[in-house]
């Protein structure tokens, strides 16, 4: 059984300090990541993303493509690198194959 809790969790930590709390009635739950400068990323994700894997992995991948873009990655690198491996857990654009 695929546990979103854990889902999410790994795939940020531990780069990042992972906090998720129920925000709404409807089942909605704040993402909040964090490191040594503050939080970095909040989001909200509904309980149908997190309830289904493939919606969920693409709230992930989407997390993942904004903070790779605010550290000044190149998109398209970082795009490309989410479809090589879409579980990828640590993604790092140093990584990418050149």
């Amino acid at each position: 059984m695929n546990n979103p809790f854990d889902q999410i969790s790994d795939a940020f930590a531990p780069r990042y300090r992972v906090n998720l709390s129920i925000e709404r009635l409807d089942g909605s739950i704040m993402l909040t990541l964090s490191d040594d400068s503050g939080i970095v990323a909040k989001r909200l994700i509904s309980q149908a993303q997190r309830n289904d894997p493939v919606r969920l992995q693409r709230v992930v991948d989407s997390i993942r493509l904004g903070l790779a873009i605010e550290q000044g990655e190149n998109p398209l690198e970082v795009l490309a690198a989410l479809t090589r491996d879409p579980r990828q857990q640590h993604f790092n654009a140093s990584h990418i194959a050149n």
